[in-house]
């Protein structure tokens, strides 16, 4: 049986034992002579679960420890001593031997493949036929031994409700798990980097020139690390030029929708205003270049000052606008929040429904407010395809808006397109950067923090 078969035929098994499970619960229920701990279903999901997760977990590990073996049965068969040399050829031709004993493909390019699909399929066989068995009796001897459990004073809830809380804790831990491997990779490459590069070098030096040459004795054959420009291009795009769009017309925008917008007019408008985030970074993009880059180029030479045609300021314009949900979604719902006494106790003191808003409205969601602004600031600064079509990759060291400057983003992905090779500065460079991203991010969130208990504090 295909390892699909398998896991329908244990799903099937599982079922009957819910079936059968809450049938006899049932039937203990109707005799009325104890009350039952549990509920019939609880019976039944015990069966269930102890026909299922066994056969589960072992499937789980004979897949891949059947595909070692019947890679092992392939390569100990006389035939497989006419395999090519190379490893890439001799991956193909498994690749085409295992389809053809499939019946995926009928022919193969490789003669080989011909030769060691029969043995393949042989040995693929034996050892679907032992997973397919031990599957099958794990889920009967489990089935049976919860069913044999099944009694009125049995406590099928509690054992089926710590299975569920183990299910919860297991699926918490993927975030905290993965979190900690994007760590852990990011620090052991940058260790790796900075074995070759100075940090105080990459941290505080002005010039970025990553292209190493192929030999030590060419010239730039050391290249240069510096990523100061690095770092301002993306503080001065994304937390300078696109905030000053995004903060001001976000929070304007939810100030409008919450207090003085008709319910007619919110209904229409804040799905539109949130379809903005929903829109494809690459569009973004094309706008950037083809229609906002080049009124940016026309507007700074109308002013005497030279501009390029990949400019920092047509990148933040358009990355503001793309950012803007963000920051009105928050404020929106931070001010929604905010309890209606005190909106009517300002009034009814005389203020105006300006000065409420300024003066009671805003200080009272501003947690949400701030909150909203810093998940602006670290998207703007992961943003890399408006970056890359509209403010170029020229790592400059300027405060011209109109001249093209790049981002931590944009290096990275530049380092790491095409065939790299993971022990060269250039492109450890990528993991280097991409640390003082995280670190940059961790700084925002402890800030919001910070923020939060402390407004929180003063108006509870």
């Amino acid at each position: 049986m295909t390892p699909l078969a398998i896991l329908i035929a244990v799903l099937g098994l599982a079922l009957l034992g819910w079936l059968t499970g809450r049938a006899r619960a049932m039937a203990f229920a109707g005799k009325g002579a104890s009350r039952p701990h549990s509920l019939p279903a609880f019976h039944g999901w015990y069966v269930a679960l102890w026909a299922a997760v066994p056969p589960l977990l072992f499937l789980l590990l004979w897949l891949p420890l059947s595909n070692h073996l019947v890679m092992e049965a392939v390569l100990a068969h006389p035939a497989a001593a006419n395999l090519p040399p190379f490893e890439m050829q001799r991956i193909a031709v498994f690749q085409e031997a295992r389809q053809m004993a499939e019946g995926l493909r009928q022919s193969s390019f490789y003669p080989e493949a011909r030769e060691l699909a029969p043995i393949y399929g042989s040995a693929l066989q034996r050892y679907r036929t032992i997973g397919t068995i031990v599957a099958l009796l794990l889920a009967f001897a489990g089935g049976a031994y919860a069913y044999s459990r099944v009694a009125p004073a049995f406590r099928a809830r509690t054992r089926v409700e710590r299975l569920v809380m183990a299910v919860l804790l297991i699926a918490s831990m993927i975030a905290v798990l993965t979190t900690l491997g994007i760590v852990l990779s990011l620090l052991f490459e940058s260790m790796r980097f900075f074995s070759m590069v100075s940090p105080v070098e990459f941290l505080f030096g002005s010039t970025w020139s990553p292209q190493t040459a192929m030999r030590a004795d060419q010239a730039g054959s050391s290249g240069a690390f510096g990523a100061i420009p690095l770092f301002w291009g993306t503080v001065f795009i994304g937390a300078i030029i696109a905030m000053i769009v995004a903060i001001p017309l976000g929070l304007m925008s939810a100030i409008y929708l919450t207090q003085y917008a008709r319910p007619v007019v919110r209904r229409w408008m804040k799905p539109m205003l949130e379809m903005l985030a929903g829109v494809p970074t690459v569009v973004y993009g094309y706008f950037a270049a083809l229609t906002v880059a080049p009124a940016v180029r026309d507007f700074g030479q109308s002013l005497g000052i030279p501009a390029s045609s990949e400019s920092a300021l047509a990148a933040g314009l358009v990355m503001g606008i793309m950012i803007i949900p963000f920051v009105s979604s928050m404020a929106d719902d931070s001010l929604t929040a905010v309890p209606q006494s005190m909106r009517d106790g300002s009034l009814a003191m005389g203020a105006t429904t300006s000065e409420t808003i300024r003066k009671v409205l805003v200080p009272a969601a501003l947690p949400g407010i701030v909150g909203g602004v810093l998940l602006a600031v670290s998207r703007a600064i992961g943003e890399t395809m408006i970056v890359v079509m509209a403010a170029g990759l020229s790592a400059n060291l300027t405060a011209n808006p109109f001249a093209s400057v790049t981002t931590v983003t944009t290096q990275i992905v530049q380092l790491l397109t095409g065939d790299q090779e993971f022990d060269s500065p250039k492109t450890l460079a990528a993991f280097a950067l991409g640390l003082v991203l995280f670190v940059v991010t961790l700084l925002l969130n402890i800030v919001a923090l910070r923020v939060v208990k402390k407004y929180r504090e003063a108006y509870e």
